[in-house]
């Protein structure tokens, strides 16, 4: 293939074995350039790309120098119908907490996990608060939760009043370990909430196993982790409701955002209740309960929708970067320790978390 002069590549794209690319041709970032691929004078190459072995340079190819000062989780991708989406609501000034976005946006996301009720939020947190508000989680009361997680985690508990009780994690996949759950359950306990920690899930099948046995709940916590898998089965399917988060470095994101799946009628009506204030959606201005404003506006739905619409592109980018990450770093497994995944379980990088072996602890920076 001939890429022709001052042609214009985007982020994450993958320029096959063999090409030409022509002269001042702009590279986005992480890009993959296979090998034997030959590259003209002032081409620039956007950082965290692949050069391929072979590749041919010709003097004078700007490769972009990335600001170490900070690297970032990840970065947004806006490559489909984001800006138009988001200018419609503009133009017809649906740009608050109604609008054809959040409906199609809700849709959209349930049909992807395979859940029956999805329910918009403006960010994860409070998805997190509201789901634990709807399982009528009550002061003095307790629910187990990893120790390695985000601050959300617990603060959502705390929110309630109710104590979170911290469980060991394993030590592959940094998710909660079952085997440590049953010792932390007392009559105060009322659920667990198991985190699907940098994009792999949590032993949900052990877990479950646990929940029944005690009548608890199940809060999936699954910020990270859109579009993993336990068997065959999605994460956001896999308790009693789920919570996700659209952050801008998450791998769906909506600036700030969240979202809760549930196949539980009953408990779906209660989170679109205590989403909006509390009032009565058959009632207006009639406010039966005290609830919040955790509404998610058009706008955010809007670039979640374009997102969507981009998902298993996204997830496809992810699982082939995590490839090279393996590649590239064969040679150090004497030091490190790659990502897990169990045999069970599908991950999606949402981070590529490494770690020492011991006696490397120097070697950390």
């Amino acid at each position: 293939a001939i890429i022709n002069a001052e042609a214009v590549i985007g982020n994450l794209a993958v320029i096959n074995t063999g090409a030409t690319i022509d002269h001042d041709c702009r590279i986005g970032q992480a890009v993959h350039i296979a090998p034997q691929c030959a590259l003209a004078g002032n081409v620039t190459v956007g950082n965290q790309s692949f050069l391929g072995i072979g590749c041919k340079v010709i003097p004078d190819i700007v490769i972009e120098r990335e600001n170490m000062d900070r690297i970032f989780v990840a970065q947004p991708k806006m490559a489909g119908n984001e800006r138009k989406y988001v200018l419609d609501c503009l133009d017809t000034n649906w740009i608050s907490s109604n609008g054809k976005y959040i409906g199609a946006f809700e849709e959209i996301f349930a049909k992807f996990c395979g859940s029956k009720h999805a329910i918009a939020t403006n960010n994860g947190t409070t998805a997190l608060h509201l789901a634990l508000v709807a399982l009528d989680l009550k002061p003095g009361e307790e629910v187990i939760i990893p120790t390695v997680t985000y601050i959300a985690t617990a603060n959502a508990v705390r929110y309630c009043g109710a104590t979170p009780v911290l469980v060991d994690v394993c030590a592959d996949t940094m998710n909660i370990d079952p085997a440590h759950i049953e010792r932390k359950i007392t009559p105060k306990t009322r659920g667990i909430i198991p985190v699907h920690l940098y994009g792999h899930p949590a032993d949900m099948d052990a877990v479950n196993k646990i929940a029944r046995k005690h009548g608890l709940w199940v809060l999936e916590d699954a910020a990270e982790a859109h579009g993993a898998k336990v068997h065959d089965k999605k994460v956001g399917t896999l308790g009693t409701c789920a919570t996700f988060s659209f952050f801008g470095n998450k791998i769906v994101t909506t600036g700030e955002g969240g979202m809760i799946t549930t196949d539980d009628d009953e408990l779906a009506a209660k989170l679109r209740l205590y989403r909006g204030q509390g009032m009565d959606p058959q009632r207006r201005y009639w406010f039966p309960v005290i609830g919040y404003n955790y509404r998610m506006t058009n706008i955010q739905a809007a670039i979640g929708l374009a997102q969507m619409e981009g998902i298993e592109t996204a997830l496809t980018d992810r699982e082939r970067l995590a490839k090279w990450y393996a590649e590239a770093l064969s040679d150090l497994t004497e030091q490190i320790i790659l990502p897990a995944q169990a045999p069970w379980a599908k991950q999606v990088y949402w981070m590529y978390n490494i770690f020492l072996r011991e006696g490397n602890e120097n070697r950390r920076d």
